[in-house]
């Protein structure tokens, strides 16, 4: 039975309710239950389609839909291949990505006549489903579950992530890459051939670059003073220049190489020494004004213009944004081309980017939830993952004499391809480097290669206890909104630096040593769960 998307939230529930009394909800009577069980529990799953062999097996899913209007997963090939594969009908409730928190929620919270399988409107980091008894801990049912045991064994920080204080296992991710394609500096190589630089690779370096791009007339229209040497918005400007002084200013906090927890716009010297550095390029011009306002369309429209020398932004945008705005650019040698990291004091790097992007978990609603559980395993299999990642062979893609796949002239319409259901969010798909690398010119290819060696962890995905959530509430917000505001009033100079101590002083009255004794706890948590 096929529900309606965009449902209001105090709706939802209702519908699930008499979807239940109608018998779509996957429930069974006494007696079905205890037949659907043995034959679940006898049939010989090996992690390989069909997971059933039980007539007119349903599995109900709640799940997100696509961010395009004009995409309904529930008719897409490749899903409708999935589920066939196993030997189900799926039972979809697909509810728009745009309002997805706001409808499941409530549904959540009254925690009964859930879906079978559920997508979490958020990574459950307070353990709230958790604790209160929603969903299955997979870990029990791991003989069932041969394609989640190897992910999970081939990914250990991603096992440390998903495991519980408990020590169990609630959720099946869905992943993004990592390493590859994320935020990186960029530079107008043109300008620098125009003045016969190197690709700078120090901060000294990079600062000489952006005052050559100031004081000379770049893009050859007689006018020196129209070029932005630097066009980079406010919440990239951390990524840029802060791993230079050792410091992740994205996720705030990181642990040294002793395992010791530190908030990076509290360190005494390096955060000082950042804050002086970007108070220089502001003070010199080098740092527009108006950096607070930044948006990427101004940056996008300053490329198309040749006005700029250097931007920060996901990997990505070089070729399918950037050197696209360029009249001569033809693909075959980029224009804004990202470049290694920038070092300091420190040794530069880029920060990488947390896999785990959405949960699905087992509901207990489901009371002989083995049918489930297998769907969910197969729908982590490799052959599911292909089937995401490339969609359907002779359709999407083809396959070479020598093993590689290439996508289709006809895939090369994304309207078609995502019709297709390539990469939906509606199951525990796997982003894939190889298939991203396919859509893409050579240079940018080769590029993000040499860029992907510079890739370090992020802070990671870890639970919160009752407790420690409790002092995060507490303290975490304010502290977050005071560094941000005493972050530009450092590097526009309204505030002076002198003033630094008091700053610290401040943080430290906000609860900071609390919260970093927490950050500490969940950190070792999270490393020994690693072991």
């Amino acid at each position: 039975m096929k529900k309606k998307e965009y449902w209001k939230a105090a709706v939802i529930s209702a519908m699930i309710a008499a979807a239940a009394l109608s018998g779509c909800s996957g429930k069974s009577t006494q007696a079905e239950s205890k037949e659907e069980k043995s034959n679940e529990a006898e049939f010989n799953y090996t992690g390989a389609a069909p997971v059933t062999n039980t007539p007119d097996a349903k599995v109900s899913i709640l799940a997100q839909n696509s961010w395009y209007s004009t995409v309904d997963y529930a008719n897409a090939d490749i899903i409708k291949k999935i589920a066939s594969n196993a030997g189900v009908t799926i039972d979809w409730t697909l509810v728009s990505p745009t309002n997805y928190k706001d409808s499941v929620s409530p549904m959540l919270a009254s925690g009964s006549d859930l879906p079978n399988i559920v997508e979490l409107p958020d990574l459950d980091d307070n353990m709230t489903y958790i604790t209160g008894g929603l969903f299955y801990p997979l870990d029990e049912y791991m003989n069932y579950m041969p394609n989640y045991k190897k992910f999970l064994d081939s990914n250990p920080a991603i096992k440390a992530s998903l495991t519980a204080e408990d020590g169990h296992i609630y959720y099946v991710p869905q992943t993004v890459v990592t390493d590859n394609y994320q935020p990186c500096t960029m530079i107008n190589m043109q300008w620098l051939d125009q003045l016969g630089l190197p690709v700078p690779t120090t901060l000294d370096e990079f600062v000489e670059d952006l005052r050559a791009f100031r004081d000379n007339d770049m893009n050859g229209n007689g006018d020196k003073t129209d070029e932005i040497p630097l066009s980079v918005t406010a919440k990239n400007l951390p990524l840029m220049f802060g791993p230079a002084f050792g410091l992740n200013l994205v996720d705030g906090f990181y642990a040294d190489e002793s395992g010791k927890v530190h908030y990076s716009a509290a360190e005494s010297e390096n955060y000082k020494k950042y804050l002086t550095f970007l108070n220089g390029l502001y003070k010199e011009g080098l740092l527009e004004v108006e950096y607070t306002s930044l948006t990427r369309d101004q940056i996008t429209e300053r490329c198309a213009r040749n006005i700029t020398g250097a931007t920060f932004d996901y990997s990505w945008q070089m070729s399918q944004l950037y050197s696209k705005q360029y009249p001569e650019y033809t693909g075959e040698k980029g224009i804004m081309v990202g470049i290694p990291p920038l070092s300091g004091e420190s040794k530069g790097f880029y920060l990488g980017r947390n896999p785990i992007a959405n949960i699905f978990g087992i509901s207990k609603s489901d009371k002989d939830p083995l049918l489930a559980i297998k769907f969910l395993d197969y729908a982590m299999s490799e052959e599911a993952q292909n089937y995401y990642v490339w969609g359907l062979e002779g359709e999407s893609y083809t396959v070479s004499a020598d093993g590689k796949k290439a996508y289709t002239e006809k895939a090369s319409d994304n309207n078609w391809l995502q019709q297709l259901g390539i990469n939906a969010g509606c199951l525990p798909s796997q982003q894939s480097v190889e298939a991203t690398d396919v859509l893409l010119p050579k240079w940018h290819v080769e590029k993000d290669k040499e860029l992907q060696a510079f890739s370090k962890a992020p802070w990671p995905f870890i639970y919160s206890t009752k407790d420690e959530q409790n002092i995060i509430s507490q303290y975490l917000v304010d502290i977050t909104t005071y560094v941000d505001e005493m972050n530009v009033a450092f590097i526009t100079g309204t505030t002076d630096l002198s003033t630094f101590d008091s700053y610290l002083s401040t943080l430290d009255n906000m609860g900071l040593k609390d919260l970093l004794k927490v950050k500490q706890q969940q950190y070792d948590r999270f490393v020994s769960s690693t072991k």
